[in-house]
């Protein structure tokens, strides 16, 4: 019996800067409500601009585009500390537990839309840590039927997610 093979998010952390450095990390209003209730703390969020312009590159998700920015250019986003790491970050990786982490972070590093969730991590994820005949998934230890639960509940939240009259661009049935 040989040892336990270090996820994809171990084997990428003992590379060095992480997708929990760095990154602007947008928060649904569920996301705030599970963080502030677990935490007891409110001061995690902040309304921000992007710094990264390919944030604002939304063409192919308007239901992301017209619910998670405000008129400004604005979103609900994670503070980070002072070294640019998320807040959550502690010496062994995140302090939050599974249930409680932003949706955003439980996905990561899948890419989708509203309208679909591909296997494939995003450009940023180191795909040569992946070992022959890994996937993603099974890299990270989620199951699709769990990733799709968490993109499902991911835009529930982001639809309801409305506080300047942006326009509801569910499909009407």
């Amino acid at each position: 019996m040989g040892a336990l093979k270090p996820t994809l998010c171990a084997r990428c952390a003992a590379q060095g800067k992480t997708c929990c450095q760095g990154r602007e990390i947008y928060l649904t209003p569920g996301d705030v409500r599970r963080i502030a209730a677990f935490t007891g703390e409110s001061q995690f969020v902040e309304w921000n601009q992007t710094a990264d312009p390919s944030y604002l590159d939304q063409d192919d998700d308007p239901i992301w585009r017209q619910h998670v920015f405000r008129r400004d250019g604005s979103r609900r986003i994670l503070r980070r500390a002072p070294n640019d790491d998320c807040l959550f970050l502690g010496p062994q990786g995140c302090r939050l537990p599974l249930a409680v982490r932003p949706l955003l972070c439980r996905l990561h590093p899948l890419t989708y839309t509203a309208d679909h969730i591909d296997a494939e991590p995003d450009a940023t994820c180191p795909r040569r840590l992946l070992v022959s005949g890994e996937t993603v998934l099974s890299a990270t230890g989620t199951p699709m039927a769990q990733a799709r639960q968490w993109h499902q509940q991911l835009y529930e939240e982001i639809i309801t997610d409305a506080p300047d009259n942006r326009t509801d661009l569910r499909p009407t049935l």
